[in-house]
């Protein structure tokens, strides 16, 4: 159940990021300032999936998947009730959410897939660099970078179509892809760099 909550605090957190980015008319504003988001999680530690599935290359027992999968359907939660209760209270956001779902949609399965990999590379790097320095610097210059570049982040993904109220199976198989290519781009440079290092090991 733990793994749940803190899941639950961190779709919240990204329930935040997200509504601010919804609310701004810039899209460079809100991308800063969606940093917040994530920010908050990696100080309060919270679990968040796209945060913590790069370190699965590193500690993959059944343990540490559960905990992982648990955070996630804490983070569905999160986002959902956050996204329902901003487009009940606040439906200018809403309608904002529906016009973005809607060309998420209209993107293909391919552009889907990479825009969620690079998405995932920079949310382990972005965490990473908090966890070995302690500073938010790599949040501050990756968040803004996903959200520019047009990447597709699964969490935030999960607040939009909340709060949109848009519900097909197209936009459930369109999260899936984006849950899974987050993954495996953050499993990405972990699993490069410990093979690189077993390598070098072994040389």
């Amino acid at each position: 159940m733990k793994h749940v909550l803190s899941g639950v605090c961190a779709g919240l957190c990204i329930s935040l990021g997200g509504a601010v980015f919804l609310a701004c008319e810039s899209r460079l504003a809100g991308a800063v300032l969606f940093s917040v988001a994530l920010t908050c999680i990696c100080y309060k530690g919270y679990a968040l999936f796209t945060g913590r599935v790069g370190y699965i290359p590193e500690k993959h027992d059944k343990a540490a998947v559960s905990a992982l999968l648990l955070g996630l359907l804490g983070n569905l939660i999160g986002t959902v009730l956050c996204g329902w209760l901003i487009r009940a209270e606040m439906p200018n956001l809403g309608q904002s959410a529906n016009a973005l779902c809607l060309a998420k949609l209209e993107q293909s399965a391919l552009s889907t897939l990479t825009r969620g990999l690079f998405c995932g590379v920079l949310m382990y790097l972005a965490v990473s660099i908090f966890r070995d320095s302690k500073t938010p610097l790599g949040i501050l210059l990756c968040i803004p970078a996903f959200i520019l570049s047009g990447f597709e982040h699964s969490i935030a993904d999960m607040f939009y179509f909340a709060a949109s109220g848009f519900v097909s199976f197209k936009a459930f198989a369109f999260l899936w892809l984006v849950i899974l290519s987050n993954a495996v781009g953050g499993m990405l440079l972990p699993t490069l760099s410990g093979a690189w290092r077993r390598d070098k090991q072994n040389a």
